[in-house]
């Protein structure tokens, strides 16, 4: 067990935590993540309230463990959303793609523990000001809907760590023990998967889209839409894709219409296949638990190798 305030405040036996990603993450994949000692998180981006709900009560009877709910505000306009949020029995939720100061008053006000999702500094403290008790800071290789001016993990987590004193879960380009260790060392107390997560054996997605991440070499994704209009966002490289990178299209909200027909029916072409650099380092599909077995493995691994190798001693 690793013990930091970001395990206390979710209640699980490791800081990593599963990405929100429009539907993939359900109950299916939720669970697993939770029942390795992480911590699974229901989205609510697909906008599918309904179906959300389904999954929610199937949570109930696939894990015991904490899990969390995830509320994507630009996609979600459901008055009571505070309300459902609250109802489920969790005590954990993320808010993003939107004002902090929207729902955390409300949640917080429920018992929620509310952590925001910051793409930069300035957000970061826009977010402090709202009174989340925490952030998920997101580097723009992760994939999925980004800022249009990304600012990579490995500039924007220090940055932001030094400026904040609430605990910090980090997201883009983790994946494993490595990438855990160097996320701490930078100030994070968590981390986030997203990639990852859509590749293991539990995620829920076409196989066509695993294969294509663990394929996909570091330079196979494509940071589309820079100047709108709409968000921006990364995705993996495909025909449709690279050529969007050049031209983009009028509506790239619009190019999700057949989005189910790439996530489930694995039509590579039929949308946008959401996905991070770091799936140039992802090289099999693995079950959850071995991925966050291996992964706090290697973690603590690496800082005891770096320990050793520099002469520094833990007491």
């Amino acid at each position: 067990m690793i013990k930091n305030r970001i395990t206390d405040l979710l209640g699980v036996q490791y800081p990593i935590v599963q990405a929100p990603m429009g539907w993939i993450a359900r109950a299916q994949l939720a669970s697993a993540v939770s029942n390795a000692g992480g911590l699974g998180i229901i989205e609510t981006s697909s906008g599918r309230l309904d179906e959300v709900r389904e999954e929610v009560k199937k949570m109930a009877g696939l894990t015991d463990k904490p899990w969390g709910i995830n509320v994507a505000q630009a996609f979600v306009r459901d008055p009571d959303i505070v309300s459902f949020v609250a109802d489920q029995g969790v005590k954990f939720v993320t808010t993003s793609a939107g004002d902090p100061n929207r729902y955390c008053e409300a949640l917080k006000g429920r018992g929620l523990t509310v952590f925001h999702v910051v793409p930069s500094l300035a957000a970061a403290l826009k977010a402090i000001e709202a009174g989340v008790d925490g952030l998920v800071v997101e580097g723009g290789e992760g994939g999925g809907f980004k800022n249009s001016r990304d600012v990579a993990t490995m500039v924007l987590l220090p940055l932001v760590c030094s400026k904040v004193s609430v605990p910090v879960i980090a997201a883009g380009g983790i994946t494993d023990g490595r990438t855990m260790a160097a996320a701490f060392a930078l100030g994070a107390e968590g981390v986030q998967m997203g990639t990852r997560m859509v590749s293991a054996a539990e995620s829920p997605v076409h196989q066509n889209w695993k294969d294509m991440i663990v394929g996909a070499k570091e330079t196979d994704t494509v940071f589309l839409n820079r100047f709108g209009p709409g968000p921006a966002l990364r995705a993996l490289r495909t025909e449709k894709t690279t050529e969007f990178e050049k031209t983009p299209p009028e509506s790239i909200m619009g190019e999700f219409a057949r989005a189910l027909d790439l996530y489930f029916g694995g039509d590579m072409e039929a949308s946008i296949a959401l996905s991070g650099q770091v799936a140039g380092r992802i090289d099999s599909v693995k079950p959850v638990a071995q991925i966050i077995r291996e992964t706090v493995e290697e973690f603590e691994a690496t800082i005891a190798e770096i320990g050793a190798k520099y002469g520094v001693v833990v007491a």
